[in-house]
């Protein structure tokens, strides 16, 4: 069982699909200090993801997974053959942050209990895609940001902290979106470091 200490890094494969801004904030934690860790893949469904651009500027290893047929998950064995290349990376824990599929078996049981997600909601509120969007029609007085283990549930899996947001006067979806985007880049790396230095326990 992984047991994260002070006088070890923790060792981070991170998942996503889009831009990697969480990434990018994970990497700037790292770099300065504030988190003790290390990444040691950056993996996409999407060959052409930015997150990968990114990880390839910080000369980090990457890897995508071939062209799938849904949109929403992966088939089998391309989710099987992305578990072998997060297991042969060595990571502690698999980071997703914008990653875009659903996880499925080939996953959760590699890494069962050291998957975690970064959500835009107070889950159990507004799961699914542009929570922000979900958040804003409903006419919501806060909303905010979930980081959570993941389990086999559509943005489901116990919570491990959140961060709150109102939701002001005139917000558009864009302004809406970036501020929950500000605590995304401040929870993620906090909820990280945390778990590195045994604050936060790790699902028995």
């Amino acid at each position: 069982m992984l047991q994260p200490s002070m006088n070890s890094s923790l060792k981070l494969a991170v998942l996503g699909s889009g831009r990697g801004s969480n990434f990018t904030a994970l990497a700037q934690a790292i770099e300065t200090g504030l988190l003790q860790a290390r990444v040691c893949l950056v993996a996409s469904d999407l060959a052409d993801a930015v997150i990968l651009e990114e990880a390839r500027k910080r000369s980090l290893p990457t890897y995508h997974c071939p062209p799938s047929r849904f949109k929403t998950k992966l088939e089998p064995e391309i989710e099987e053959a992305l578990a072998n290349q997060l297991w042969k990376s060595g990571a502690d824990l698999i980071v997703l942050a914008g990653f875009m599929r659903v996880i499925k078996e080939p996953l959760l049981k590699a890494f069962a209990g050291r998957i975690l997600n970064i959500h835009p909601s107070l889950l159990p509120a507004f799961k699914g895609l542009a929570a922000w969007k979900q958040a804003l029609k409903a006419g919501v007085a806060e909303t905010g940001c979930t980081v959570h283990w993941v389990d086999d549930s559509l943005d489901g899996g116990p919570v491990i902290r959140q961060s709150r947001v109102p939701v002001l006067p005139g917000d558009t979806a864009e302004t809406l979106h970036q501020r929950i985007q500000v605590q995304e880049h401040r929870l993620l790396p906090e909820v990280l470091q945390h778990i590195a230095t045994g604050k936060i326990p790790l699902p028995e």
